[in-house]
């Protein structure tokens, strides 16, 4: 008797891989408006169990209450605006084409209004590098450059929580706790240690003994390591 491989348990949607996001306080997004420049403060800060940054729940002139990455050096009471208008000052939103070169920024939008997807984990940034007509190209955080569209919008500033990586967990305990809480599993296993029941690469003590790439159309258990790969080996 077989048994549900990793990836097929987790597809199956039960409770133990199923995320706590009941408990999550909301969506960190950037909300729509039709003035040129929106006018908020910053009520108070939120830990949220989904997230790894302090939030920044911001209360805007119309009424609507936001949630953001809180960058750092802001503090509850400061104002904070939104829009083409808006000054270049850390916890201000503005569309890529107004935010100088070499500003640090985070929360950039992937497509203009979609709230932000771009670089948003604790003590991250980016900046601007260079600015083109229809194209603004960003250096994200891992020093890949990506085009984004001039009308994309982004915060000025650096998350805060950048020490998060700098505290040890010291116990398994604990870390699998920390995963848990975000959906994450932990630990990962590598295939070739696992039985053959388990994962297709288990069940050789020395080494995988066949290839590890698979089709496209592969089942969902047999689909592991290379999928479809174009070539493979060492470059030469």
């Amino acid at each position: 008797m077989g048994k549900n491989l990793i990836q097929q348990a987790r597809g199956k949607g039960g409770p133990r891989y199923r995320a706590p996001s009941f408990r999550y306080k909301g969506e960190c997004k950037y909300v729509d408006f039709n003035a040129e420049t929106l006018v908020g403060k910053i009520a108070e800060f939120i830990d949220s169990q989904g997230h790894n940054a302090p939030l920044a729940q911001i209360k805007y002139e119309n009424g609507t209450i936001a949630l953001i990455q809180a960058p750092e050096g802001v503090k509850v009471g400061d104002i904070v605006e939104m829009g083409e208008k808006a000054e270049v000052k850390t916890g201000n939103v503005m569309p890529l084409k107004n935010i100088p070169e070499g500003i640090s920024i985070y929360n950039i939008e992937s497509f203009p209004g979609d709230g932000g997807k771009f670089v948003k984990s604790s003590g991250g940034f980016a900046k601007i590098i260079t600015k083109m007509q229809n194209t603004i190209v960003v250096e994200m955080p891992s020093s890949k450059r990506r085009n984004f569209f001039p009308e994309c919008r982004a915060t000025i500033g650096v998350i805060a929580g950048s020490g998060r990586k700098e505290k040890p967990f010291l116990k398994a305990g604990t870390r699998y706790y920390a995963m848990k809480s975000k959906n994450k599993l932990w630990p990962q296993v590598s295939g070739t240690s696992m039985n053959a029941v388990d994962h297709p690469f288990g069940a050789s003590r020395v080494s995988k003994g066949g290839p590890t790439q698979s089709s496209r159309n592969a089942p969902p258990g047999r689909k592991v390591g290379k999928i479809a790969p174009k070539r493979t080996g060492k470059l030469r």
